[in-house]
């Protein structure tokens, strides 16, 4: 049975705070719709971030990341809406959020996102 997207963010207490670590989360399957054209936009994004007191369970953001799959959104917005939702649910000491779309009209775009700014 299919399970179905959601916007939720699960956390989990860090399992060595105190200690600086990176985490990077990558995954091919990002996907939105361009909300010009309402046509599919495709991208591979990149999760990476020094944790402080949480970590981000992976399964909710698998479901987070697929709730986008029918929203109209550009580029930038996603990538930066992204950003914002996980450091507002992990207050990390660090992360940048990289979304890398496949080419569209021959234009590829790359969109960087850091936190702190």
């Amino acid at each position: 049975m299919p399970s179905e997207p959601s916007k939720d963010l699960v956390v989990l207490d860090n399992p060595r705070p105190g200690r600086n670590y990176e985490i990077r989360c990558e995954t091919p399957e990002l996907t939105c719709l361009c909300p010009v054209t309402g046509q599919p936009d495709f991208a591979t994004i990149v999760i990476t971030y020094v944790p402080d007191d949480r970590i981000i369970e992976l399964k909710s953001l698998k479901s987070y990341l697929w709730s986008f799959r029918n929203e109209g959104v550009h580029h930038e917005g996603i990538t930066n809406r992204i950003l914002d939702d996980l450091v507002l649910a992990l207050s990390p000491s660090s992360m940048t959020v990289v979304t890398e779309w496949l080419i569209r009209g021959g234009i590829a775009t790359t969109v960087t996102a850091s936190h702190p700014d």
